[in-house]
This record gives C-alpha cells, structure tokens and sequence, in this order.
C-alpha cells in the first residue's frame, strides 16, 4: 500500500517516526512529505526520516495563512496527482486533508488539542478518521467535525506512544556546556503563529526570573529566529539558546523543570517524569486538564511561583505504550 505522510510542525517527525517505521517494517511504501516551517526540517533530519520540502508556513496573519494554504494545497496536489496513494496521514495538516479530498484518496488526522481554528476543523471534516487521547470527550470533537464514527480513542498520551522506545542521552548536557551544579531548566516559548494564540506576558516574566536567578541555568528552545534573536538580546549567562536542533527529548528526561507556552514539551515532561509548568494562555485542552488534575502538570499564573529545585527522581518513561495501537487505528480507517 502506498501511504503519504504530511507534516507541518515541528513535533510531528516525533510523533509520526515510529508508526512510518511500522509502516514500512509492515511491507507498505511511505512518502513524507514536510512544510518549511521552524525547526521541522531540522528534526527530519535529526530522526534520519527521508522527506521532500513542500511549502512553506503563511505566519501569524489569517491572511497569510490562507494564502499559504491555497498555494501549499496547490502544489501538493500537482506533486501527488498520479501518485496513486492509498492513504494519507497527518497530525492536523490541513493541506494534505485538502488535496486528499480532492484526488478522493482516504485520510487519517492525529491531534491531541480540541479547541484549534477553523482550519483545523476542515482536517477533522475531511478525515475518514481522526485519532486522538481518550482524555478528550466525544462532544468536544463531534463539535468541531469528528463524530464518534471517525473517532478512534487511545489511552494516555502520543509521547507515551513516541517515547516508548527511548533512552535519554546525557551527551546533549555536554554539547551545551550546562553546569550540572546548578538547576537545570528547560523553556518553550509560545507559538506566535497558532490559531489559539494570545499575548503572554508570562513568558517574559519567566525568563526574568531564571536570567536573575545564580543557581539556575535554563535552555531556551525558540520556535522561530525572532524568538531566538529576542532571547539572545536579554541577559546572557543564565539564558542559554542552542543555534541547532538538539536532542530536546533527552535534555527535557535530565532537566529539574520545564516551563512551556506549547503542549508537546510540557507533555513529554509529564511522561518523562520531569516537574512541568504550562503558561499556554489560549483555552486549555482536555489533555492539559487531565494532566493538571493528576498532578504531572501546573499551571503556572505569576513567575514568583516557579518551583526552583532538584527534580526528586531519575529519567524514566510513565507508562509507555506500543506505537501498534495507532498502525491498528490508522490502518483501521481502509477496513
């Protein structure tokens, strides 16, 4: 069978990685395909997943975005015409969900947030099924155009699912040159370029108080090159910004906290076992919400409040679970 895999972000060749491996070890022909757009390229590359470079990401502006998705959805539908594909695959791209609509080719969306745009929305509706945590309610998604007879649930977390075969590296600590004397920290800053976005002057409150603090070192992982330039550009010493992708999955297992304005890092914290802190100021998802009540996450609402300390536990996976189960379900969509 041949299968086309959209990603668009960069979590997706994270999320993504081990169901294309079990597609391919299973005998089926896998096409990836990847949006220029922040670091997605540079995780490809990183994970050693092959893939061709189509279009690039519109920026904040509603505009822009959909300009961007007309010409994207354009040329992916040249480039797959008469590419025979059995099956799509994606986590939210609305492009591939487009052209699959259009060339009639059956489609499988993945996502873990329930209150994203109208664009998103369209992936749903396009979808012959769409894969998400069992944390999320049916009517949340049948709202936003998966009804139940799309819905294919699975328990815990995608990082339980993409960390189940992990083992963290402690060569990222040295390749940044922390002092493991001090507290580590890790920092994601929000997504300027979502649809759920907000201003968050919380995030900047937050690098104040790790800048000023002498016993904490914290890594900042800019989404973009304006963010990397702005941290730069503040006090230097305790900020440190890699010019790179890095191993974020290793540095997350071996960091004291992780503070972020997204929700992959903070719930790869969570499945890591690593103290985790949310300052997402859009509406909170039914994940986050679960997460919260267990006690794996916090949600932070003044800077002050920032726990500053040693993590208590070693790098370890919570609950890691078999990528199978999401093959079964996306395969599942051609039963």
């Amino acid at each position: 069978m041949r299968i086309w895999v959209d990603m668009t972000s960069a979590p997706h060749p994270l999320v993504l990685r081990p169901i294309v491996a079990r597609l391919r070890a299973s005998g089926h022909d896998v096409t990836v395909t990847a949006r220029e757009f922040g670091q997605t390229e540079g995780v490809l590359d990183r994970l050693g997943i092959a893939y061709e470079v189509v279009g690039r990401h519109g920026g904040a502006g509603a505009a822009g975005k959909a300009s961007a998705l007309a010409r994207r959805s354009a040329r992916l539908h040249r480039w797959a015409r008469g590419r025979r594909f059995d099956l799509g695959l994606a986590h939210g791209s609305v492009d591939l969900a487009v052209v699959c609509a259009i060339l009639r080719v059956p489609a499988v969306q993945m996502q873990d947030y329930e209150f994203a745009g109208l664009q998103r929305q369209i992936s749903f509706r396009a979808a012959r099924r769409v894969l998400v945590p069992d944390a999320i309610p049916v009517d949340r998604m049948r709202r936003i155009g998966a009804p139940p007879s799309k819905l294919c649930r699975y328990p815990g977390l995608k990082e339980d699912y993409y960390l189940s075969d992990f083992e963290p590296n402690p060569a990222v600590l040295t390749e940044l040159g922390l002092d493991r004397e001090r507290i580590l920290a890790v920092v994601r800053p929000p997504d300027e370029t979502a649809e759920y976005r907000s201003r968050n002057r919380l995030y900047e409150a937050v690098l104040d108080r790790l800048a000023g603090d002498p016993e904490v070192v914290a890594v900042v992982l800019p989404r973009s090159e304006d963010q990397r330039r702005a941290v730069r550009a503040r006090v230097a010493g305790s900020l440190v910004v890699p010019d790179r992708v890095i191993d974020a999955q290793s540095l997350v297992a071996y960091a004291d906290l992780v503070i972020s304005g997204g929700g992959t890092m903070n719930r790869e914290a969570a499945a890591l076992g690593t103290p985790a802190y949310t300052i997402f100021s859009g509406r909170m998802g039914a994940v986050d919400e679960r997460l919260i009540a267990a006690g794996h996450l916090r949600q932070l609402v003044d800077a002050p409040r920032l726990e500053l300390r040693r993590r208590p536990t070693d790098p370890g996976l919570r609950h890691p679970r078999d990528p199978r189960i999401l093959v079964e379900g996306i395969l599942g969509a051609l039963g």
